[in-house]
């Protein structure tokens, strides 16, 4: 199973790194104007700040501000579970370890998450029954776990190219399907 992950996860970001800057540029808009679907105004959308090839997040955490969504973003700890912080704008974004951007203002505490009505994951790739295919670094099965003690249910959705909504992705046990998948083209609802 862990060598059909990591063969999947090298192909899908070499196909990531190919992508033109101009290509990942207008997923990123292609992606923003999907903001009204996700949350209504006055709620609360866990998400993160996407860096290197991944599907652009910045113009969709602005849509997502300007419609009156408060947005919180990951603040990355040692042990590489998540912290929280309100998202106040792009000029609030400051360098972090590992390529990371964090957000300057007071941090919430790893259960913020729980307040959210949705929650936006990071993934290389989800099949269409909702099995998402993270980086392999731990940091979402923390806050799903989180959210699961807390009995919560937000919305989690996964933000991908077109290409990487897949029929199938290699599962383990531990792994909780996601509601939604969010393409340039529209969103799935998965499951």
């Amino acid at each position: 199973m862990h060598n059909e992950k990591s063969d999947l996860r090298t192909r899908l970001l070499t196909r990531r790194r190919a992508l033109t800057a101009e290509g990942r540029a207008e997923a990123a808009d292609a992606l923003a104007g999907h903001a009204w679907e996700l949350a209504a105004p006055g709620s609360t959308v866990a998400a993160y700040v996407s860096v290197g090839a991944e599907p652009g997040t910045r113009p969709l955490l602005d849509a997502l501000r300007e419609s009156g969504v408060r947005v919180l973003l990951p603040v990355l700890l040692p042990d590489n579970d998540l912290d929280w912080a309100e998202y106040a704008g792009p000029q609030t974004l400051v360098p972090a370890g590992r390529g990371l951007l964090e957000p300057v203002g007071p941090r919430l505490g790893p259960e913020a998450v729980t307040g959210a009505s949705v929650v936006l994951l990071p993934g290389l790739a989800v099949d269409r029954g909702g099995l998402r295919l993270g980086r392999g670094g731990g940091s979402y099965d923390r806050v799903l776990a989180r959210l699961g003690r807390a009995g919560v249910r937000p919305v989690l959705a996964v933000l991908l190219y077109e290409h990487e909504l897949l029929e199938r992705v290699p599962a383990e046990p531990h792994d909780l399907p996601v509601d939604l998948a969010i393409t340039p083209s529209g969103v799935r609802t998965l499951g």
